[in-house]
């Protein structure tokens, strides 16, 4: 096994939004006749312009031309913070590996590449939502259980 991993560019928005879609269908343990096209063009839209502004870097992983592998990191900015002074956060996420690849060391490499691109950027704050299957690799690079945060979910909104 030869692997190649490749900083994802322009060029690579296809196989970047087939991903997502695969992702997405791994985590949310969707068949494939659940229709995913307005996902797939948002995600297209998506990558076209965080590809072309920075704010999304991703790496693709490759056996020779057979895919093997992904994951990218989002860059945002929220108001700063005594523990963030910057208030620049980075997000995780999209990692992938194919079934014929994975427990083979790709996903921490992924991972490890994401977070160092990450804190050339000066960024600390990393956080990611982790899948069942994914949790185990993520506490073993260090990331912990977040206990404060909270979502509003989308039936609840306007109810008030």
């Amino acid at each position: 096994m030869d692997l190649i991993y490749k900083k994802a560019m322009m060029e690579d928005i296809d196989i970047l939004t087939e991903t997502r879609i695969q992702v997405l269908r791994a985590a949310n343990q969707l068949s494939d006749d659940i229709d995913m096209s307005e996902v797939k063009k948002h995600s297209y839209d998506y990558y076209q312009k965080a590809l072309h502004d920075g704010t999304h870097i991703a790496y693709l992983v490759f056996d020779g031309s057979r895919f093997a592998g992904a994951g990218g990191v989002s860059f945002f900015q929220v108001m700063p913070t005594y523990h963030n002074p910057s208030g620049k956060k980075a997000y995780i996420m999209n990692m992938y590996t194919s079934p014929g690849y994975r427990r083979k060391g790709i996903a921490y490499k992924i991972l490890d590449m994401l977070i160092r691109d990450t804190k050339s950027k000066g960024i600390t704050a990393i956080s990611l939502e982790a899948t069942a299957m994914g949790r185990p690799l993520y506490e073993k690079y260090g990331f912990i259980k977040m206990k404060d945060e909270m979502e509003l979910p989308e039936k609840m909104q306007g109810v008030i």
